[in-house]
């Protein structure tokens, strides 16, 4: 009798110790916001499940076991299970593992296993390139991709080719902003309203997109409100620029000399009687540079986020004068901005049994205006940088006789109205014109 006892009493010991409980509750986040899909299992055992879209979830597990909470972007929680029925967790979230994650398509990655094919640009390194046009902004920051700009003249555009040249057409990458497909580049984007850009440079990585990932994958994500009270932040920025490098020209008596020997060699008298007397002439480099060109970039933005909205506005005026020519309103750049991202949510979030809280609605809209005054570029003779090193610094800028300037050219071509001759010489390619 004493032995069956004791039998009776080791198999109860079995069933306490093999006891389970089924556990039940929330998953939130730090602002009450239901996270679908947390992964929750049993700790050392592979008893898992997730939470379902309104964050709950239930599991039967052992009681004394710990609950292991985790999810992409949020602290990672263990829970030890005491026998209680409810448990709801408020997960925390994790900014450096959210620096580790990058999109790919309609999903994402840890960066770390994706490094080779994925490059990311986030809006701190904007912030200190402070680059003119959005499509620069990726210029020293992003390996395998090559931006090169079609010339100096301000507001230029850029060309962009994901490691290198894919195809003998249309070479360009596919742009993506808030995931929507973009034609004809993001010229249109301000810098300031950039969250992050994301290149997805191999098949891998953009072959959600399919064909047109070929030359490559350019995600723009633009910035939203963030939770808490409204923000107005104001930003100003002023710099200017100068030309890095100017040549060595012959001042005016250097020149005169040159030319009366020049000359002299062919058997004809010097057209310079005095050279000496000339001095140092005009450089005209420093007539058409345009030295401390300024450029000014003003920002406006207005955001926060509630329970139920979420909005960012904001309002940019950027400009910038040429090196060459600026300073006579002929190369000039001017940028105007105005963008709206808001969302609003029908249904609190704390209406969780209600699918209305579900849906949201929202805006994403922008304006841009692009102004720009350009002058001949990338052109060896014809344009503006070619001409002053060709011109004679025994010139002057101005005229010394305005009355020289209406003498009657021998083809010139006489107004009717007035009968001033304009020196336009008719029948010759090369045609002459000064002003009248």
């Amino acid at each position: 009798m004493k032995k069956l006892l004791t039998l009776l009493f080791l198999g109860l010991s079995c069933s306490a110790f093999a006891q389970t409980v089924k556990v039940s509750g929330t998953v939130t986040g730090s602002d009450g916001t239901s996270l679908p899909g947390v992964y929750v299992m049993e700790e050392n055992t592979s008893n898992a499940a997730s939470t379902d879209l309104d964050g709950f979830y239930s599991l039967d597990v052992r009681v004394g076991s710990n609950l292991l909470f985790s999810y992409i972007g949020y602290r990672t929680q263990i829970i030890p299970v005491t026998g209680a029925a409810v448990i709801n967790v408020i997960l925390e979230e994790d900014s450096a593992l959210l620096e580790e994650v990058v999109v790919v398509g309609y999903g994402t990655q840890k960066k770390s296993v994706v490094t080779a094919s994925i490059a990311k640009v986030s809006s701190d390194d904007l912030k200190n390139v402070a680059p003119v046009r959005i499509d620069n902004a990726l210029k020293g920051l992003t390996s395998g991709v090559t931006v090169t700009s079609s010339s100096g003249q301000p507001g230029a555009s850029a060309r962009v080719r994901v490691r290198g040249v894919g195809t003998i057409n249309n070479s360009e990458p596919l742009y993506i902003v808030d995931g929507m497909p973009i034609g004809g580049g993001i010229d249109y984007l301000n810098p300031s309203d950039i969250q992050s850009i994301e290149v997805l440079k191999d098949a891998a990585s953009g072959a959600v997109y399919g064909a047109r990932a070929a030359n490559g994958v350019i995600l723009v994500t633009t910035k939203s409100g963030q939770k808490g009270a409204t923000r107005v932040t104001y930003d100003f920025s002023y710099g200017f620029q100068n030309p890095w490098k100017e040549y060595d020209v012959l001042n005016a008596t250097e020149y005169a000399l040159l030319m009366n020997e020049g000359y002299l060699a062919q058997g004809k008298a010097p057209v310079y009687s005095d050279p000496y007397a000339l001095g140092e002439g005009t450089d005209w480099q420093k007539e058409i540079f345009n030295y401390n060109a300024p450029q000014v970039n003003h920002q406006l933005t207005i955001s926060g986020a509630s329970d139920k909205v979420n909005y960012y506005i904001s309002a940019g005026y950027y400009s910038q004068e040429g090196i060459v020519g600026g300073n006579f309103n002929r190369s000039n750049y001017e940028r105007l901005t105005i963008r709206t991202n808001t969302t609003y949510t029908l249904m609190d979030q704390s209406a969780k049994r209600n699918f209305l809280h579900k849906f949201t609605m929202g805006i994403n809209a922008a304006y841009s205006r692009n102004t720009s005054f350009g002058i001949t570029t990338n052109s060896e003779f014809g344009g503006p940088l070619g001409s002053a090193l060709g011109m004679a610094p025994t010139l002057n800028v101005y005229a010394d006789d305005p009355d020289a300037l209406l003498s009657e050219h021998p083809a010139a071509v006489k107004d009717p109205r007035n009968g001033k001759p304009f020196s336009i010489v008719e029948g010759s390619i090369y045609n002459e014109m000064v002003n009248p």
